[in-house]
């Protein structure tokens, strides 16, 4: 399952972390949001172990979204050492977030 991240536990959980992040910025009220979710909880699953997948919900947690320059969601950064080293915007097929998650592990 999918990790909750937010303000207080995103440095901890995300920045201090040695693997791939795979970070999924999202709110209740976007309908693509709810669409890609079972895709991310599906990656969380498969990847266990080897990725940590989270999500922030960018209405209780806006430090973080502010930090990122998140304008449009869902935006899926993909976060290694503490740095941002790939993303996507949008929704998007499981095999997609696949080919960026397998690129950077």
């Amino acid at each position: 399952m999918s990790l909750e991240l937010t303000d207080q536990n995103f440095q901890q959980e995300v920045l201090t972390s040695k693997q791939l992040n795979v970070v999924d910025f999202w709110a209740e009220w976007c309908s693509p949001c709810r669409a890609i979710g079972p895709v991310i909880e599906e990656l969380s699953k498969q990847y266990a172990g080897k990725v940590k997948v989270g999500k922030v919900n960018v209405d209780f947690n806006p430090e973080i979204s502010m930090n990122y320059g998140i304008t449009s969601i869902p935006a899926i950064l993909f976060i290694k050492d503490g740095k941002v080293i790939d993303k996507h915007i949008g929704s998007a097929p499981k095999s997609v977030l696949e080919k960026k998650i397998q690129a950077h592990i």
